[in-house]
């Protein structure tokens, strides 16, 4: 339960990132069309800095409760101070594609933007979920597709090198960047019932550019990038050239900039 895993956005930056692009009312929405509702018990999987978690937490009041699991212990201990203090609310550092059920089982299990980081194990990890679910539980999953690839109008070097990175990220740090696409089948695969999915802008961005969509795409591009390593030999300007063209690139108000989000759900059999 304590093995703390690799992640591919580690930085000194990333609980800073993590609390300012998580939107309270766009995690509500996609709660609520999970299902997640009062007194159910819920596991947030994957909850990173906890604020997902004490969203969650509200709605299943009166009644309810959450456990918030994370593969980094600075983040669980960050949430365990941020949040933690409230009734119902509790936090555990995991190995998110270890067996969890020694946590209990849940009404509904909720995952987002897991399974890209896991681009080999994420069938496995769908497949552990049931020990956790009670019998008519929903297990839900959300995660981006064409993952940081959808811009417009990008130089040719920066598309170019842009392919490159996620390229690598996909070989060498098992990175999905076409998770949402398949958590469908991961369901339908598990025996999975009255399996529904939804689609919807994770990001929409035009015209002036707001700091926080600014802070958390500046912050994600160069650390991807800083992965990716010596794809930057040849990039005019290295690494610093490249990040120095892609926020010129983001602050621009002609720039067009979307995030896909996908959504699925399905009950586990009685």
């Amino acid at each position: 339960m304590e093995r703390e895993i690799h992640y591919l956005m580690e930085s000194d930056e990333e609980t800073l990132r993590l609390e300012m692009k998580t939107d309270r009312e766009r995690v509500k929405t996609q709660a609520q069309w999970c299902g997640i509702g009062p007194g159910q018990r819920v596991l947030d999987l994957g909850c990173g800095t906890g604020k997902t978690t004490s969203i969650i937490h509200e709605l299943v009041q009166p009644g309810g409760s959450v456990v918030g699991v994370d593969g980094s212990r600075e983040r669980i201990a960050y949430a365990e101070k941020q949040y933690g203090a409230h009734e119902g609310i509790e936090f555990h550092s995991c190995d998110l594609t270890g067996l969890l059920e020694d946590l209990g089982e849940f009404d509904v299990i909720w995952m987002r933007f897991v399974l890209e980081y896991f681009r080999h194990e994420s069938a496995g990890i769908v497949r552990n979920l049931k020990q956790c679910l009670k019998p008519g539980g929903v297990l839900c999953l959300l995660d981006l597709d064409h993952n940081c690839l959808n811009h417009y109008e990008l130089s040719p070097r920066l598309e170019d090198i842009l392919g490159k990175i996620i390229g690598t990220l996909e070989r060498k740090y098992n990175f999905d960047p076409y998770a949402g696409r398949k958590l469908y089948s991961y369901l339908y695969d598990e025996g999975f019932e009255e399996i529904e999915a939804h689609i919807m802008a994770h990001h929409l961005i035009y015209g002036e550019v707001r700091e926080e969509d600014a802070f958390n795409w500046v912050k994600k591009i160069e650390m991807v990038a800083r992965a990716a390593g010596a794809l930057f030999d040849t990039y005019p300007g290295g690494f610093e050239g490249f990040t120095g063209d892609f926020e010129e690139f983001f602050y621009d108000p002609r720039r067009f900039t979307y995030s896909c989000l996908i959504l699925c759900k399905g009950r586990m059999p009685k």
